[in-house]
């Protein structure tokens, strides 16, 4: 329940009461105010601070990398006081991958090397000092045979007491690292020399030459012979080669002979073998630039980095410096031409070309024939995503099930699919055969759609089932404005063929400004979210891509074969076919009315957010997880609804973790109460609402003096207090991006209108939207028999409800102008009404159907997904309500409607008065 510094002090303390950490600290953070007469709690309180610090970079630097990685949409929680951060990822075909890229630090270095030329004589001298010490060894050993007293050790027994790197051996200081089964390193050189080596052969007696030549055995040095068969040194920054097994003992006999070599060299092995020789690592030497042993430079320096190809076709990633690593970088290479500069990441060299000039750009790569395109393009993520703080290690790792549970899943997917086969029967039913057509696009679309997520690798999540729904509700309308043109110009008299011609030239305005607003929207949102948000914008991008491409291009190759093949075509039967298509409602006159309904909604909405606020989930407040075994299966649907009874109704998230029978439960049930006993009054209620479902029955205790003993009754394996999910700068981000987009929203319209009032009574739609959504949620969650909490499903019913609202509205904006382009002498009134009038079939029909799926959704969809479903519910009604009798009335408000009506008519009046004495 302590932080590591907290209990880094308190041992301190108890080592040494009297002693400073001022005098340990003073040089490292001597910039954070730590002074020679700093105390001790000082000092940990920056310590503490720059702990916290490294830990919170960690953490974004973690979601960056993860972010980039694909459009999976992950959960990333801090865990309270341990310094540990959760990841759970879902869908992971690769999990080596994904090590390597949680864990690499990104320490990105440019060295200089040294020359086998220039230092192959002190490897002989290595080689040398290695043999003595066995020699050494081996007459120590014999020196000591013979009868030893009862109790007396044995030099074997004396030598395995050493227990690994820096110990000494018999007294003498000699340091001899790791010290195994009892003998000395080169001792186990010689005995292994039968099963371990690189180079064993028939010809020769491998264990006599490890002996004489323990280093050389194991390590092949950069030697090449000339015509006369004498060796010659090869001037080259690879030293040797050695096998992959046997680098660690390499490692270990350097380490032991560190004195014989240049104090400014380190020997550091390849990153992989090479294709051609596999399992075999080059050893490369390193030469640093600067008295404190650092490189030449830093990864710092680096501004960006991509996955490219080189002149012969390779993997690469292709790096860009700034301005002061470009100076560096053009002074080391102009210094090294025609020698070779290391390219270190994470003490692991990546590759050391060759310098044939200098270079001034600041540009380099990492190249080499050992990388592929996943591991060089994860290599550019992890270096734009910028150099861990302090180094990631894998503590623990799991599979755990899924948020929706497996009956939660199967009911869903159900939900969906007969939802969708409604949609498919409204259409057949409204459209008559020209709804097969739609139907045939619409199926389409949804192939297009998963195929194109399925190659990317995504994760269907519930952002993404969003960006599914308002993709089908896009691909429905993209339809229902094309069938509506064709049956107005059937009605004007029009043959098929033409009316068809005719419609698709005049929906195709609707359709692009309705599809590319949107579309706006989600590459803001993929450009600056994060998380969720990127999650949903990706799904969004391809849907509205695919629903174009079907319902334009398929539905219209159908219908030319249809009719080329003198095959009939209806788009309507008799009831279906002049519905809505005559109506003559006065949406403006009604306009105050509106004006009034949607305040009272609006001032509720801000009263119920100001006063009862919001149902925060725990992806925005964090909360408790408790990992619990159980003695059978469990049903994790169930184990959630036993929960929520005992937590007043606040669902918990329940998680198979690991086996069927175990779980993981994060609730954020009294999450902002400190006190120490809130632990057993939870784990109680876990008691209270899990008893029924072990099969051997538990016997009650008293858990607030027992919680080990009510853990091992309960089967709880491990608990923690984790952060929120959606941290601060992702809401933060989520925010700039919407913002942001109603920008763009607004520019757009306000373009492609040539009236900037289009633009704001758009956006001002769009607030009245989500405001009272996200009102309603505030005034109903304690209301309401399901949970209503705002999470980063919520999030992603915004999103959708902003993209579908902006849709609807700007498809009506587009019949007004096209109004006001026919008909300029009509009043601005008259051109909105008719508008408005002319569209409503189409707005009932997208709308209606659109309702259709989230209704079936919300009613069978199971429990888990309703409250994210009734968000759009209420949503896509608010959204229908808004671009009818908020966002084109504010239009005309903005457009002084009023005064040119006011102004139509004194014409109109003055034109009759001049009639009238004309015929006086």
């Amino acid at each position: 329940n302590q932080d590591f510094v907290t209990l880094f002090g308190e041992s301190f303390k108890e080592v040494d009461p009297n002693a400073r950490l001022a005098s340990i600290f003073l040089y490292e953070f001597k910039d954070k105010g730590i002074t020679t007469n700093s105390t001790n709690e000082e000092v940990l309180a920056v310590i503490r601070s720059e702990a916290d610090g490294a830990i919170d970079r960690s953490f974004q630097i973690l979601r960056t990398r993860i972010d980039r990685f694909g459009v999976a949409q992950p959960n990333i929680q801090k865990l309270a006081t341990t310094g540990r951060i959760l990841i759970e990822l879902p869908g992971i075909k690769d999990p080596n991958r994904v090590r390597k890229l949680l864990q690499g630090t990104a320490k990105l270095e440019f060295w200089e090397t040294y020359n086998f030329t220039e230092v192959y004589q002190y490897f002989n001298d290595a080689n040398t000092q290695l043999r003595g010490k066995i020699e050494a060894a081996e007459e120590k050993a014999s020196s000591k045979t013979g009868d030893l007293e009862a109790g007396e050790s044995t030099p074997q027994e004396t030598a395995e007491a050493g227990t690994g790197d820096g110990e000494t051996v018999d007294g003498g200081g000699e340091t001899l690292a790791d010290q195994i089964d009892g003998k000395t390193e080169e001792s186990k050189l010689v005995d292994q020399i039968e099963s371990d080596t690189l180079a064993q052969n028939e010809d020769v007696d491998f264990a006599d030459y490890a002996k004489n030549n323990p280093l050389y055995a194991y390590l092949m040095l950069s030697y090449e012979r000339d015509q006369s068969g004498v060796p010659y040194p090869l001037a080259t920054a690879r030293m040797g080669f050695a096998a992959l097994k046997d680098t660690a003992r390499i490692n270990r006999m350097l380490r032991q002979t560190k004195d014989v070599f240049p104090r400014d060299m380190r020997l550091v092995w390849t990153v992989k073998p090479d294709p051609t020789r596999p399992d075999i690592l080059e050893l490369v030497a390193l030469k640093a630039s600067s008295r404190d042993g650092k490189a030449a430079l830093g990864g710092e320096v680096i501004v960006d980095a991509r996955q490219d190809y080189d002149a012969n076709g390779r993997v690469e990633v292709t790096l860009q410096m700034n301005a002061q690593g470009a100076k560096v970088w053009k002074r080391l290479t102009g210094e090294n031409i025609g020698r070779q500069v290391a390219i270190v990441l994470d003490n692991y060299v990546y590759s050391f070309p060759n310098v044939n000039d200098e270079i001034p750009n600041g540009r380099s790569s990492i190249s080499g024939g050992t990388m592929d395109i996943e591991e060089a393009q994860d290599l550019a993520n992890i270096l734009k995503a910028g150099k861990l703080p302090a180094a990631a290690r894998i503590v623990e790792e799991a599979v755990v099930g899924p948020s929706l549970g497996r009956e939660a899943v199967r009911s869903g997917m159900n939900s969906f699919i007969l939802a969708f086969i409604l949609v498919l029967a409204y259409m057949i039913v409204y459209y008559n055969r020209a709804g097969l057509v739609a139907n045939v696009a619409l199926i389409t679309n949804i192939f297009f759609l998963f195929g194109v997520l399925a190659s990317l690798g995504a994760v269907l999540t519930l952002p993404g089932m969003a960006g599914i729904v308002l993709t089908l509700g896009m691909a429905v309308d993209a339809n229902v404005i094309i069938f509506e043109r064709i049956k107005e110009e059937i009605r004007a008299g029009k043959g098929f063929r033409l009316a068809i011609t005719d419609g698709y030239k005049n929906a195709y305005s609707a359709i692009v400004d309705g599809n590319v607003t949107t579309l706006l929207t989600g590459i803001v949102l993929y450009v600056f979210g994060t998380g969720p948000v990127q999650g949903f914008a990706t799904t969004l991008i391809i849907g509205i891509l695919s629903s174009l491409f079907t319902a334009i291009f398929i539905s219209r190759l159908i219908f030319t074969w249809m009719l080329n093949k003198d095959i009939a075509i209806n788009f309507s039967n008799k009831y279906t076919a002049n519905v809505l298509a005559n109506t003559k409602i006065a949406f403006i006159a009604m306009r105050k009315k509106a004006y009034i309904f949607s305040a009272i909604l609006i001032l509720v909405s801000i009263g119920s957010l100001a006063t009862m606020g919001l149902n925060l989930g725990i992806d925005f407040t964090g909360g408790r997880t408790y990992v619990i075994r159980f003695d059978k299966e469990v049903n994790t649907d169930e184990v959630r609804k036993a929960l929520a009874i005992e937590f007043d109704g606040q669902s918990p998230e329940v998680k198979t973790f690991g086996a069927n029978s175990q779980i993981k439960v994060t609730t954020k049930y009294m999450i902002d109460n400190d006190d120490p006993s809130v632990d057993s009054i939870i784990q109680v209620k876990l008691y209270d609402g899990l008893t029924s479902f072990y099969r051997e029955s538990l016997q009650y205790a008293d858990f607030s003096s027992d919680t080990e003993g009510e853990n091992k009754m309960l089967g709880i394996l491990s608990s923690q207090k984790i952060g929120p999910t959606i941290a601060y700068d992702i809401r933060t981000k989520a925010l700039y991006a919407i913002a942001f987009a109603l920008i763009i929203i607004f520019i757009y319209i306000a373009a492609r209108f040539r009236k900037w009032q289009y633009g704001v009574s758009g956006v001002i739609a769009l607030f009245h939207d989500s405001l009272i959504t996200i009102g309603m949620f505030s005034l109903f969650y304690n209301v309401m028999p399901f949970s209503m909490e705002i999470d980063q499903a919520f999030i992603a019913a915004i999103l959708t409800i902003i993209g579908y609202s902006i849709n609807d509205t700007v498809i009506i904006f587009d019949r007004i102008r096209e109004n006001t382009g026919l008909y300029p002498k009509h009043s601005l009134k008259q051109n909105i009404n008719n508008g408005l009038n002319s569209t409503l079939a189409r707005t009932i029909n997208t709308s209606g159907t659109t309702l259709v799926v989230l209704l079936v959704i919300f009613i069978f969809g199971g429990e888990v997904i309703r409250g994210f479903v009734f968000a759009l519910l209420i949503g896509v009604l608010v959204g229908t309500y808004s671009s009818l009798f908020t966002a084109s009335p504010i239009a005309y408000d903005l457009l002084g409607g009023d005064k040119q009506e006011k102004e139509l008519m004194a014409k109109e009046e003055k034109a009759n008065t001049r009639k009238r004495k004309k015929k006086k």
